[in-house]
């Protein structure tokens, strides 16, 4: 393989980070929605009352829009593994194409066909048949988010799969144990509920927009309180499955807990306390005005409180035998490809689970060619490799926080919302329902900085620990890379745009233009009166 351009790579890694970005803006959303909608329709078909099905049109309309903006972003996405990252799909095509061929195959599809009879179906199915439609569609979005996360889980985990040194390629070898990969399972929970969450303050934030302009004050106050008691639950959820994933991560890539917990020495159990905030400097490997919480760190990881977490600095030197056995493979399987030996064969499989940090090595072996190096050219260029093995320490710890932080602002908000809805108060509060309604991009934000956890955690790898992100681009020119980016970043903008512009219209004019009938919007409550 050889080596692309460093400033291809990068622009590769930023124009997809950035279409990634853009499209997790609208994923969470259309996750949670989905379900709230079911939830919604659930009540009314039970009781029979007008306002729930009102509830469903109306923010089913919101909904509509926002699943047409995602889906236009989610389909050019998937077309760049093609186009920036040629390299990472001949190498691991096989175990990443096939979670999403059945994305495509079982859940969009299932999900689009579904969509348009949920929106045109009222007056054309029963009740229960309509209802079912909208749970069909809150499966086919959720489905669609296990696809892709399984295909990314094994880019985390690369399980069920072997590399074939006649093809040079990864092989599929266990649908089974793809499917069921751990890192798959607690990262699709997550990320679901993670969307409750931000469809719940969605809902909650219009809400009481409504309530502090005192219109469709009962279809607002029913709203909020189905998604307050939605929201409160989906973020203990939430934080409760983030936990499960930092055990995922301290038993399968050590490199990235240590760097969101910006540990760089081994800790000493039960002190080492957990860092709520610092400044990583990933230059000299050290941290600045540590602010911590002394005796949580080692229970919160490890579940014990006398096990130790490996630090950077010793897991970089751990690094060191294993980048001498991948220079190895990787030499092995070079003399291979061109004599076929037995002998060069039975050399790589001996060190072939060790190939990746060959592989990495190749950026500093003379001519990018680890062959026949002396012992000296091999000393250099695996020291040179160690410090390679670390994520961006500054960028992984600040986005983990953030996320964690904004998670705990959630359950206070979501906690709040429910008393004071259940006491029937919320109008006795307008400084709560604008915190409310001013929080509504928040959990979008939170669900982005914890997508930039797991994939700036994961670097320098595409595939952990089997294949380098350095390996993985095309062979694009920087012209047409910067040209591109350009491209997608006015193209996405206008999206944004046009989403922004949509909710705001619609939300403005309240669920009376679905001819929905609320006694009490034009009369302000007693209780506001009174106070």
């Amino acid at each position: 393989m050889d080596l692309i351009n460093p400033s291809v790579v990068d622009l590769s890694r930023f124009q997809f980070a950035l279409t990634a970005l853009y499209h997790f803006m609208f994923v969470p959303l259309t996750l949670g929605l989905t379900f709230m909608l079911a939830a919604m329709e659930t009540v009314y078909v039970v009781t029979g009352k007008q306002i729930y099905k009102d509830m469903v049109m109306f923010w089913g309309k919101l909904f509509g829009i926002n699943f047409a903006l995602g889906v236009a972003t989610g389909l050019t996405m998937e077309f760049e593994f093609g186009t920036n990252w040629s390299m990472y799909s001949r190498f691991f095509g096989d175990m990443f194409g096939t979670p999403l061929a059945i994305e495509g195959l079982m859940a969009f599809f299932m999900e689009s066909t579904f969509v348009g009879i949920m929106f045109f179906g009222w007056d054309r199915l029963s009740r229960q048949a309509h209802l079912a439609v909208t749970y069909l569609v809150a499966l086919g979005s959720n489905l669609s988010a296990l696809w892709i996360l399984v295909a990314n889980a094994s880019m985390n985990v690369p399980d069920g799969a072997h590399f074939d040194p006649e093809t040079m390629r990864m092989t599929f070898d266990s649908f089974v144990r793809v499917v069921f990969n751990p890192d798959s399972q607690a990262k699709f929970v997550h990320t679901s509920v993670a969307g409750y969450v931000t469809a719940s303050l969605f809902v909650m934030g219009i809400s009481a927009f409504y309530l502090l302009r005192r219109e469709h004050r009962q279809f607002a106050a029913r709203s909020f309180r189905m998604a307050a008691i939605f929201g409160i639950i989906s973020t203990v959820a939430v934080i409760t499955l983030g936990d499960v994933l930092g055990r995922m991560d301290y038993e399968h890539q050590p490199t990235k807990i240590a760097a969101i917990e910006g540990l760089w020495h081994t800790s000493k159990p039960p002190y080492e306390p957990w860092i709520l905030a610092a400044l990583p400097d990933d230059a000299k490997q050290e941290s600045y005005f540590e602010i911590g919480v002394p005796y949580v760190l080692t229970p919160l990881i490890t579940h014990s409180f006398n096990t130790p977490i490996t630090g950077m600095r010793e897991l970089q030197e751990q690094a060191g035998p294993r980048i001498e056995s991948g220079i190895t493979a990787v030499a092995a399987l070079k003399r291979y490809g061109e004599s076929h030996l037995a002998e060069d064969l039975a050399e790589f499989q001996a060190h072939e689970s060790d190939m990746g940090y060959g592989f990495l090595a190749t950026r500093h072996a003379p001519n990018q060619d680890v062959s026949g190096m002396s012992a000296e050219e091999l000393h250099r260029v695996v020291e040179q490799t160690k410090p390679d093995i670390l994520p961006n320490v500054f960028v992984t710890f600040w986005a983990f926080r953030i996320m964690v932080f904004l998670s705990l602002y959630f359950f206070v908000i979501f906690a709040v919302a429910a008393y004071l809805s259940l006491k029937k108060q919320l109008e006795r509060y307008p400084l709560f329902l604008k915190l409310c309604l001013w929080s509504i991009p928040l959990p979008v934000l939170a669900t982005e900085f914890g997508w930039i956890t797991a994939e700036a955690g994961r670097q320098p790898w595409t595939v952990f620990e089997k294949l380098p992100t350095f390996m993985s681009a095309s062979s694009h020119g920087v012209g047409y890379m910067l040209f591109s980016l350009a491209g997608f970043t006015v193209l996405y903008s206008i999206f944004i745009a046009a989403e922004l512009y949509l909710m705001f219209k619609f939300a403005r004019l309240g669920p009376e233009s679905h001819g929905a009938h609320d006694p009490e919007s034009s009369t302000p409550s007693l209780s506001v009166i009174a106070h």
